[in-house]
């Protein structure tokens, strides 16, 4: 999952329990993260548009992991 800001405890709990990462953008670069993007499918909620859930294929990116497996958050000012 790619986002740009903290996530709640449920989502980092589904994190934790399928042993996913949470990958964070920089935030107003946008139009230069969209260069990146290769490949572009919607995966669920079509319905949604904009907030669908889309399948990425991507190169170079520049991601940082904000939340990994363990529920190590940067977010979280104890955890730095």
């Amino acid at each position: 999952m790619i986002g740009k800001g903290n996530r709640n405890e449920t989502v980092i709990d589904a994190i934790k329990k399928y042993t996913g990462v949470y990958l964070a953008a920089v935030g107003g670069a946008g139009a230069l993260m969209a260069l990146c993007v290769e490949k572009a499918e919607i995966v669920a909620f079509e319905d949604l548009g904009t907030e669908a859930i889309y399948r990425l294929t991507v190169r170079n990116m520049p991601l940082v992991v904000a939340i990994d497996c363990e529920g190590n958050n940067i977010y979280d000012g104890d955890a730095l």
